[in-house]
């Protein structure tokens, strides 16, 4: 096998640079001109990208810039320069108080990362950093996600040609969750903020005794695991794989806390129900909509520690030792791109997910 070469390295850089990199992040080229940018910087700079993108870099920034003076420094001294106190005053955005930096790449070109502080981005986008950089990562692993799946698949089929006629389901559930994992990566590639979920009619029964197929046979396996269901609800119209997602997270998460009790007491409830007057007002605010077909995921562990509850749905914040803190984050962007709402109640002993939905009209 060939060793690398130093393109090849450059090129992994630049790739790294897109998509792990969460501060705002260009590439600048030997001759001054930007050539690449990752999610965050175009979340900062908006359209002003555009003009950005015209010649060189530095000539397109204000006179005296600090940010010009950064990247010639850079280049001038082929070598790693920090800067403190720089602030971009680009293209109507409000004056940005940052750090930046700048990484000479090998070829002549430069990685230059601004590092913002206080109130730099606007909460929502401040709110969303996080997810972007867990999108880009998984655009980065998809393929080697998809090719274990394939195996997986393959030797699941196997199993269910010569399995035991009781055995045979639990072959064919593995079969189909390698499907849906692998759409759900497909998706996930072409994941963005505005990303908008097919809706179609969905029943969400056969959605959540999918789910609960799921957790019997894997971490609610030992607890007493229960359902409640309102069997008149209509349709709502959504996803069927990323409702399956959102619902398999949140009972995945009771089922963890259930289990903490050590007393073999754990349980979790899933609850259905019709709302009367329910309604979910959009991202903007302008308009609300009806939600009343309502879910409920409720477990008996120990609670939602109190220092999480105001940044529970954020990115990277969790209570779990070995997790990543992305699951609710995800879940919160699915639910609203579906219309509906999520938010919890949590004690000593209780904790209730609730997420209404919209219905077929």
């Amino acid at each position: 096998m060939n060793a690398p070469t130093k393109r090849d390295m450059t090129e992994r850089q630049r790739a790294s640079a897109f998509d792990l990199i969460p501060e705002p992040a260009l590439i600048i080229s030997a001759e001054g001109e930007l050539v690449a940018c990752n999610e965050s910087a175009q979340e900062l700079f908006g359209q002003g990208l555009a003009l950005l993108s015209r010649g060189r870099l530095v000539d397109n920034l204000p006179p005296g810039s600090s940010l010009a003076s950064l990247i010639e420094r850079a280049q001038a001294e082929d070598n790693f320069v920090r800067e403190r106190g720089l602030e971009i005053h680009l293209f109507n955005h409000p004056p940005f108080p940052a750090d930046g930096a700048a990484t000479p790449m090998g070829d002549g070109s430069l990685l230059l990362t601004l590092h913002l502080r206080g109130s730099a981005l606007s909460p929502d986008r401040a709110d969303s950093a996080g997810l972007k950089t867990v999108v880009g990562l998984g655009r980065m692993l998809a393929h080697e996600i998809k090719n274990p799946l394939a195996g997986i698949r393959g030797a699941a089929q196997l199993l269910r040609g010569a399995a035991k006629s009781e055995d045979v389901p639990l072959a064919q559930l593995i079969v189909d969750e390698t499907d849906r994992i692998h759409r759900l990566v497909d998706r996930m590639e072409a994941f963005s903020e505005e990303a908008v979920p097919v809706r179609e009619p969905v029943n969400i029964h056969v959605v959540l005794d999918r789910v609960r197929a799921l957790a019997i046979n894997g971490v609610a396996d030992g607890l007493d695991l229960r359902e409640s269901y309102d069997p008149s609800l209509p349709n709502t119209l959504g996803d069927e794989d990323q409702l399956i997602q959102i619902f398999l997270n949140l009972v995945k998460n009771a089922a963890e806390a259930a289990h903490s009790r050590g007393d073999e007491r754990g349980e979790v409830i899933i609850t259905t129900a019709y709302r009367h007057g329910v309604r979910v007002r959009s991202a903007g605010g302008q308009s609300a909509r009806g939600a009343p077909l309502e879910v409920k995921v409720q477990d008996n562990g120990p609670g939602v520690p109190d220092h999480l509850r105001e940044d529970l749905f954020q990115p990277f914040v969790t209570s779990k030792a070995m997790g990543a803190g992305l699951g609710l984050a995800l879940v919160a962007k699915l639910v609203a791109a579906h219309g509906g709402l999520i938010d919890f109640e949590s004690e000593p002993g209780r904790t209730v997910f609730r997420v209404p939905l919209p219905i077929e009209q």
